[in-house]
């Protein structure tokens, strides 16, 4: 029992004195490590700001700079590990990365999903920083691209992280995509109105608008005859397509058409209405389908009578007749 205590108290002692030997190696490996740790974010920090200038190449700015960062640590690593244990070679490092990346694969599937996803936005570039985007229900301004996720701030204020794979695999709508947006409206007139004028008087409205350019020009199209409105698209282009811009030309081109129309021109702006038709069964004509009037009259100037009291008395007689039969024939069915 003692030769076995002993043997053990010689096994943790050497460990001791090989932990104190290797100390100074330890310390020396922490500091190399840290050391590319400083140097692999002032890396990213310069690749981002040697292109933070150009829109076109910000992203691939991100890319590279990432990458960097990931290969400048994975060196320290390297370092770190051959100061730290000396017998430490490449290929150990190569061997352990190749089976533990089977096991990270597999436990951090989404994670590395979306951080592909995110390395192939920032190279392919469908959006950039600072576009407005459109993604399901969601619509705001592309904050940073992270490896994982997407943020946009929206123009109330909040913020939407998005995760890559999803933008990466459905549909996204970049407002800012290029110098120029169109925009459009409806607007009903009345049924009694000039057409034509109403077009001429709805260009001149937005030509009066500074936001409207005047190339790409301003169009005016009739769309639908709906039910109480002749519709007519009312179509012109902003510059630069942004969200405030938009609204800003949208409230003035609506606010100019309205004057120039209505209260300038008498042009009228009706709002839905509905005919409600009475069909009065108390008539003589009621199941007669080609004398029914339907609320309007009937041929010219002819008038449906209404049903005489005879006729009446005498079906509420048959009805009366008919409860009386049918109660004595209950009757007799419950005797």
């Amino acid at each position: 029992m003692n030769a076995e205590i002993s043997t053990a108290w010689d096994k943790i002692q050497s460990m001791i004195n090989g932990l104190i030997a290797l100390l100074p190696n330890i310390v020396l490996g922490l500091i190399v490590f840290i050391f590319f740790l400083f140097i692999a974010g002032r890396i990213k920090v310069l690749v981002k700001r040697l292109t933070r200038n150009h829109r076109s190449a910000r992203n691939l700015g991100l890319v590279l700079g990432r990458l960097a960062q990931g290969l400048t640590i994975l060196i320290g690593l390297f370092i770190a590990l051959s100061i730290v244990i000396p017998t430490f070679q490449a290929g150990d490092l190569i061997q352990l990365l190749g089976i533990s990346g089977v096991a990270i694969g597999f436990a951090f599937r989404d994670i590395l999903q979306n951080f592909l996803a995110g390395i192939l936005i920032l190279l392919t570039e469908p959006f950039q920083l600072d576009d407005q985007i459109v993604f399901k229900g969601f619509e705001g301004t592309v904050e940073n691209i992270q490896t994982r996720a997407t943020t946009i701030r929206t123009y109330d204020g909040r913020r939407i992280v998005i995760p890559n794979s999803e933008l990466f695999t459905n549909s996204v709508t970049v407002n800012t995509a290029f110098d120029n947006r169109r925009l459009e409206y409806d607007v009903g007139i009345g049924y009694g109105d000039d057409i034509d004028l109403a077009k001429q008087l709805m260009l001149d409205a937005m030509l009066s608008v500074n936001e409207v350019l005047r190339y790409p020009a301003p169009d005016v199209l009739v769309m639908e005859l709906a039910e109480s409105t002749v519709n007519i698209r009312v179509r012109w282009w902003v510059h630069p397509p942004r969200r405030i811009d938009d609204l800003r030309s949208r409230d003035k081109v609506l606010s100019a058409i309205k004057q120039k129309l209505y209260v300038e021109n008498g042009i009228d702006l009706p709002y839905p209405t509905q005919q409600i038709l009475f069909h009065d069964q108390t008539e003589e004509t009621d199941g007669d389908r080609s004398r029914q009037r339907e609320g309007w009259p009937a041929g010219k100037g002819e008038v449906p009578k209404p049903r005489r009291i005879s006729d009446s008395l005498r079906l509420l007689a048959q009805v009366r007749s008919f409860e009386d039969n049918n109660g004595k024939v209950d009757s007799q069915t419950n005797e």
